[in-house]
């Protein structure tokens, strides 16, 4: 068996713990963990080298690195004389916290706000003390979840250094 460095070991530690993660987030765990690697990386990877290192079939490599590819999280580098096809990830980390953000946005919080519009609109001229009732925690809800979209929409088109000094006024 082969001996592990003090870096892999961390490394090995960051690509499962992200790869945990990313269902938290909504993504699954072997999209978490392509991403991490590719992250970790000091040089773009071919599809090869992922499918190997994370002991992934093809099929499974392929579909996430095109999703990962989508979100703009990783993108393709061409090599000269390579046949191959190499992938780096965003290294820069405003631009990951962003790019999440802009995807949990259209993937959660838009669906989200449909479906409680359309039940506060179904609910808005009914007068019993139930659907009244009712009808006022879907657009509280909707009211929310809209402020939560419109924060994260702001906070992904911010500069990094306005954010921060804003976060800054507010853990002060």
């Amino acid at each position: 068996m082969e001996a592990t460095t003090p870096l892999q070991d961390a490394r090995d530690e960051f690509i499962a713990g992200w790869g945990t993660l990313g269902s938290s987030w909504g993504i699954n765990r072997t999209m978490a963990q392509i991403h991490a690697f590719l992250l970790t990386s000091t040089r773009p990877l071919s599809t090869d080298e992922i499918m190997e290192a994370l002991q992934i079939s093809r099929g499974n490599a392929h579909g996430n690195i095109r999703e990962l590819v989508g979100w703009t999280l990783i993108r393709s580098v061409i090599k000269k004389g390579e046949r191959k096809e190499f992938f780096e990830a965003e290294k820069d980390v405003w631009k990951i916290a962003c790019t999440i953000a802009r995807e949990r946005k259209r993937r959660e919080i838009e669906p989200a706000l449909e479906i409680l519009k359309s039940c506060s609109d179904q609910t808005k001229d009914l007068k019993d003390k139930e659907s009244k009732a009712f009808h006022a925690q879907m657009t509280e809800l909707r009211d929310f979840v809209s402020l939560s979209g419109r924060a994260l929409e702001s906070a992904a088109k911010t500069e990094q250094s306005k954010i921060l000094k804003v976060a800054a006024r507010f853990i002060s």
